[in-house]
């Protein structure tokens, strides 16, 4: 894989183009100081950290499980937390679609104000962010991991049911700029969320953890 970093290798992913599954695994440079963690592909891991790659594959190896599912095991993640100072997050399945042209399926309004709790959240782990409002629910977009756009989707409890959710993502991909694509992270457990983004035309790319500075 040469000396590509995090973001080339998620260019590639969008398209349909993947690491080798050969069960190794890939240590680039974080792209940014907040940024550390893990991408596990099919049968091939990235690690993005600054820490020294011999550690990484020396830890790797002394994890008593499966090789290919070490990256993402509790031993290695304590591991990678402690040596870094840092604290796992989730582990998301990690989903990317093209953008659509034309407007947004529903109507939506631009939040300006900063102190909202979703904009709040969402300056703690991305750049450029937008927040959009709909009846019912709220649409967030930044720029998160290595500068890709990032999606996420909230709808009220009396709200779901509806299709808003899908509707929300679907959304997100007519506001993207000429020829991005967005991402969005999904808990595995939030089977809501999974259909959602997968009716809206996301597609599965692997599992992703990131290691953050503080709590969650």
């Amino acid at each position: 894989m040469g000396v590509r970093g995090l973001a080339e290798i998620l260019a590639d992913a969008a398209r349909g183009i993947f690491p080798p599954s050969d069960g190794s695994v890939t240590v680039v440079p974080q792209p940014s100081e907040r940024e550390a963690g893990v991408l596990s592909f099919s049968a091939h891991a990235v690690i993005f950290t600054d820490e020294d790659p011999g550690w990484v594959h020396r830890t790797l190896a002394a994890v008593p499980s499966d090789p290919l599912a070490a990256p993402l095991c509790p031993p290695f993640l304590t591991a990678f937390a402690e040596r870094t100072g840092r604290v796992v997050n989730n582990i998301d399945l990690l989903t990317v679609a093209h953008r659509l042209p034309g407007e947004p399926p529903l109507p939506l309004v631009r939040v300006d104000d900063r102190e909202h709790p979703r904009v709040v959240r969402a300056l703690r782990y991305r750049e450029d962010v937008r927040v959009f409002s709909a009846d019912g629910g709220v649409l967030v977009l930044g720029r998160g991991v290595a500068g890709r756009w990032e999606a996420a989707v909230e709808v009220d409890p009396q709200a779901r049911g509806r299709g808003l959710g899908r509707a929300l993502a679907t959304a997100a991909r007519h506001l993207l700029p000429e020829g991005d694509v967005i991402w969005a992270q999904q808990a595995p457990g939030n089977a809501t969320s999974v259909r959602a983004f997968q009716a809206a035309g996301y597609k599965p790319v692997g599992a992703e953890t990131l290691l953050v500075v503080g709590r969650p």
